[in-house]
């Protein structure tokens, strides 16, 4: 783990995943993620973590294990902590290495691409201010991950996926995607919120005139 933590500046971050997936032990304990990261803690755990949900978080269970730190790490940005903290209860869970293989080989060659593009640019998307917010954004996204809602953890992992990404390489343009998928979602939830409040209204109107 030590080594991996130690490397990990030195290899693209796809590879970081994949190699994380090959070891030899079917069990791959969040204390190891977590050191493996190193200081670059914060955005690429929530990269991992938001790629995590995307891919295998139809499993029952999953988004919420994977909710929960994603929740964590937000209140953390949010309030501006150095160092990245996740309490001694879970880090005790774990994820099955088989799907976290699965999910690293599913993603590997779009983040290949997008690594490739990436760059620290657009300073201002890096303001304490700003990853303030972006904290604040994803204990949004994932209390919605945690919520009993099938197949609508897509879009919300890869907000959370986006903004790791950009924390983690100092890319505004990846955080400023990360907003534009946010409004886009939170425009589509109004718009669903009130066509069924229009429609339970409208209902509930007829069935009171009805009887």
């Amino acid at each position: 783990m030590n080594d991996n933590s130690n490397s990990f500046e030195a290899r693209p971050f796809s590879q970081v995943l994949t190699d994380v997936g090959a070891v030899d032990d079917p069990i791959l304990p969040m204390t190891e993620l977590v050191g493996t990261f190193g200081e670059r803690g914060f955005g690429a755990l929530l990269l991992t973590l938001g790629l995590l949900s995307a891919v295998i978080g139809v499993i029952p269970g999953m988004t919420t294990v994977l909710g929960v730190p994603i929740m964590i790490i937000g209140v953390q940005l949010l309030f501006r902590r150095d160092e990245l903290w996740l309490p001694s209860w879970i880090l005790k869970r774990d994820i099955p290495r088989p799907a976290f293989a699965e999910a690293a080989a599913k993603v590997k060659g779009r983040l290949q691409v997008v690594e490739r593009f990436s760059r620290p640019r657009l300073s201002f998307m890096s303001t304490d201010l700003s990853e303030a917010l972006i904290g604040l954004m994803c204990m949004i996204w994932a209390a919605v991950l945690m919520l009993p809602l099938i197949g609508f953890n897509l879009f919300p992992s890869l907000i959370v996926a986006a903004f790791g990404f950009g924390l983690m390489q100092k890319d505004g343009v990846m955080m400023l995607i990360g907003w534009v998928i946010s409004a886009g979602m939170a425009t589509f939830t109004w718009l669903v919120w009130e066509t069924v409040s229009r429609v339970l209204v409208a209902t509930w109107e007829m069935v009171t005139r009805i009887f």
